[in-house]
């Protein structure tokens, strides 16, 4: 990194692809300056750098803004080449990590985020859901994202993205556990996913970025309640 390089992330605490890039900038051992964006009552920063979607995060690197998580991981990993590489340079490696994050962000937020806003029955059926998409994942984890078991390091095979990903996904699992009543992770029927998560959130670098598990607790608890008020209103 060079001396005139600055960089700037606008993220929120909460907010699941905020963490994703600032976990990714302590992998690379990038410094920045973090800026808490308040999502009800937006700055005028935020709303200059990032026009379109109006949201976080965003990165800004010697003044230029680049929006949207998973396009501001790849920029990085193109920036900065050091270890760990978010991406491999195979390209059929790249493929197949840009497949298992899709599946992560859109599967898994889909089913978790059903837990979330349902009751009873059909929760139950969301966990059910959600779990038999973490066994699908487990099968693309063996597959194509071995880990030497006595390894400490994020990314096997070049892939960090993926467990940057998956941590910050899971890694909330005992929040679920404690807001919801529900466990959504089974260690017994996805070993393979319970271990790879339970590791990488052991390293100091997504431990300075995980959310206070109260602070998470009481929000799961607050914005499940407004699903579920929503959803009365709305029926």
């Amino acid at each position: 990194m060079e001396k005139s390089d600055r960089v700037i992330l606008h993220g929120m605490w909460a907010s699941t692809y905020s963490r994703w890039v600032e976990i990714a900038l302590k992998l690379k051992g990038i410094p920045y300056e973090y800026i808490e964006e308040d999502l009800q009552t937006k700055s005028q920063s935020l709303l200059q750098l990032n026009p379109v979607h109006k949201k976080v995060p965003v990165l800004v690197h010697n003044g230029k803004p680049i929006a949207e998580s998973l396009v501001i991981l790849e920029y990085i990993d193109e920036t900065w080449k050091n270890s760990p590489r978010l991406l491999p340079d195979d390209p059929y490696g790249r493929a197949q990590v840009r497949f298992w994050v899709s599946y992560i962000t859109q599967q898994l937020f889909e089913s978790t985020g059903k837990v979330m806003s349902r009751e009873g029955e059909a929760q139950a059926e969301a966990v059910k859901e959600t779990r038999g998409r973490i066994r699908v994942l487990e099968e693309g984890l063996k597959t194509h994202f071995s880990m030497d078991q006595d390894s400490s390091e994020v990314g096997g095979n070049d892939s960090a993205l993926v467990d940057i990903i998956l941590v910050s996904t899971l890694g909330v699992h005992e929040a679920y556990s404690e807001a919801l009543g529900v466990e959504i992770i089974d260690p017994v029927e996805t070993p393979v996913t319970f271990s790879r998560v339970e590791r990488v959130r052991e390293l100091p670098e997504f431990k300075e970025v995980a959310p206070p598990h109260d602070m998470f607790v009481k929000r799961m608890r607050n914005y499940r309640q407004g699903r579920l008020e929503r959803a009365v209103t709305s029926s």
